[in-house]
């Protein structure tokens, strides 16, 4: 199993950012596909998350401002960031729950299975 992440990078404050993450060893278009975020010195907390059956779902902090789509044909996900802010400055990681997961435990991060290594998004001007 893989998953990863990419995209991160160095955006002004106001700019965009878009997330990928590919997956590869197990069935994706089976998996909630969700995106974490943990800021330094802070936990890891929930952004969005794409779920099997289709839908999506978003943090209060980013809802407006962030888009979470995936491709099962590619099995990618993906996590188009706008208007960012230095408050969203952290590491981003892309990960799958499984077929069955209860879908109010999808913002918490016990619920995935498995992980990406995460990507860097850092807001500064």
């Amino acid at each position: 199993v893989q998953l990863q992440a990419s995209g991160g990078g160095l955006v002004q404050p106001g700019g965009s950012l878009r997330l990928s993450c590919a997956a590869a060893g197990f069935r994706f278009n089976n998996y909630n596909m969700g995106w974490f975020r943990q800021a330094p010195g802070k936990d890891r907390e929930f952004v969005a998350v794409s779920r099997s059956s289709g839908g999506t779902s978003y943090d209060g902090s980013v809802k407006g401002r962030c888009t979470i789509s995936r491709s099962n044909a590619e099995n990618m996900v993906y996590l188009q960031m706008a208007s960012l802010k230095p408050e969203d400055t952290a590491v981003y990681y892309c990960a799958a729950a499984p077929p069955g997961t209860i879908l109010s435990s999808l913002w918490t991060q016990n619920s995935y299975t498995y992980w990406g290594q995460g990507t860097l998004v850092t807001v500064s001007s």
